[in-house]
């Protein structure tokens, strides 16, 4: 019997919650590999013999790589199988985390990781969008809020689950730990992933895939280079106008064509576009906490590694727990009104933040990281499940690259701006230029965080104050 659709298939129904394990199971683990080096870079760059500047490219390239790519694979999700594609960045993630444990060099190390970044990038790109079609619309927003969930644990919990690994193991097994969990989620999608029944097998626009990926390489190359040398200089500002004359070809393109990659068109609905801005918004104002927290708890604070590790973990925790049940809920009364509580609830674990000092008791200040995993918790799964439901199905596929690539560009832009709004500021108060932690003046670094959640409080008001007009509308028009 040829089924249009997952929902109407009893065997399929009957497995469905053995699928979302195996998709989380490979979301997670994405999403961690773009945390959890961070905090072996030293070790890294020890052992193979190369300085932190290059060693720091370990982490880039993942990055870089998945944004590139994310948007093609969402189309070849949608035209050639979602399931396929997700099967198939299945295995390339396992084999690329095998390869990335061997100390052979950087140049083998980074190939690797790219190796690892298109295997990951095929599966988040098609993640929401399986997800979306086989679980019935009544439990949409609970499932989209287990995927919210594994991406928060796996994006935030990276140096608490990096530092426990270091303490006991090599820097290999940061990659290696996803070997044995990825051949379990293989297996386990082996025997339950369906056939895919919704594949158009459309011609994909390869100007658009190549104009795109170029676009995302060299700005980001300069992000990342220019963070480094310094954003004045030639090679930054090349960098930089290659990709503004790439974007401007790349929306001109897409404009013209039948079939591209990015359907534009998407963001003429209001729901879709406001989710994504927001999203957004809110991976950049994390990636603030992410970046500042560990210098306030480990070189403020005095704490040890591990101590801080457990202290930040409060955030993914908090948001695991707390995301399903909000699915669950929007599920009953409608995402919008819950979109706009978590991020009123994150807008207050900024203003926290950013009152925090030395003195700061660190329950107070615990208690603030617990409120921002409950705000993150309460707004993801909701708004994820407005972005996979405002599209038509054959659009399903690059709706949920959409939404990977606005969650890993927020990583990216947060990091950027987090440090250089935190070293900005403490170059202020401190007279001269700072790029790194001041260990005889903390008293600058809480002034720079202060500026800097400062910051991030003003992102987050930007996002509450465009979704509660969102609310209020649909509520007169009600």
């Amino acid at each position: 019997m040829n089924m249009k659709n997952f929902a109407d298939d009893p065997a399929i129904q009957k497995h469905r919650w053995l699928i979302l394990v195996a998709v989380c199971l490979f979301t997670f683990m994405s999403t961690l590999d773009g945390s959890i080096v961070n905090i072996a870079l030293p070790v890294i760059s020890k052992d193979i013999v190369i300085p932190m500047n290059q060693a720091e490219w370990v982490v880039s390239i993942y990055l870089i790589t998945i944004c590139a790519l994310l948007l093609l694979f969402g189309k070849l999700g949608d035209t050639r199988g979602k399931i396929r594609i997700f099967k198939i960045g299945s295995v390339l993630f396992t084999v690329g985390s095998l390869l990335c444990g061997f100390s052979v060099g950087l140049g083998f190390l980074l190939v690797a990781r790219t190796i690892q970044a298109i295997g990951a990038a095929m599966t988040m790109a098609t993640n929401s969008g399986i997800i979306t079609e086989v679980f019935p619309f009544n439990e949409r927003g609970r499932a989209l809020g287990m995927i919210g969930s594994f991406v928060a644990l796996g994006s935030i919990a990276g140096p608490g689950v990096g530092g426990l690994i270091l303490a006991h193991f090599n820097w290999g097994y940061i990659f290696w730990i996803n070997v044995p969990i990825g051949i379990v989620a293989l297996l386990i999608g082996q025997h339950i992933l369906p056939k895919d029944i919704t594949v158009s097998r459309q011609a994909i626009d390869k100007p658009g895939a190549g104009l795109f990926a170029l676009m995302m390489v060299t700005l980001f190359a300069g992000v990342f280079i220019g963070q480094e040398i310094g954003f004045t200089r030639p090679v930054i500002l090349g960098l930089f106008a290659v990709a503004i004359v790439a974007t401007a070809v790349f929306v001109r393109l897409e404009l013209r064509i039948d079939d591209p990659i990015l359907a534009l068109h998407l963001f003429e609905n209001k729901r879709f576009t406001i989710s994504i801005l927001c999203a957004f918004l809110i991976f950049v104002a994390n990636f603030f906490f992410n970046v500042i927290a560990p210098f306030y708890l480990e070189n403020a604070r005095g704490m040890a590694a591990n101590y801080a590790g457990y202290a930040l973990m409060t955030f993914p925790i908090v948001q695991v727990v707390v995301a399903p049940i909000a699915g669950s809920i929007s599920d009953r009364i409608g995402p919008e009104i819950l979109t706009f509580i978590g991020l009123v609830l994150i807008s207050i674990s900024q203003v926290g933040y950013m009152l925090s000092t030395l003195a700061t008791p660190l329950w107070v200040f615990m208690f603030f990281i617990g409120l921002v995993g409950f705000g993150n918790g309460v707004f993801m799964a909701p708004n994820n499940s407005i972005v996979m439901s405002s599209v038509p199905m054959r659009d399903l596929g690059v709706a949920g690259g959409v939404n990977a690539l606005t969650r890993e560009m927020g990583m990216v832009v947060g990091i950027s701006i987090a440090t250089t709004v935190l070293f900005s500021a403490m170059g202020h108060y401190a007279g001269h230029k700072v790029t790194a932690y001041l260990p005889a003046h903390p008293e600058i670094f809480i002034s720079g965080m202060h500026v800097a959640f400062m910051v991030s409080l003003a992102i987050c008001l930007v996002a509450s104050v465009i979704t509660g007009w969102r609310l209020f509308n649909r509520r007169a028009r009600a």
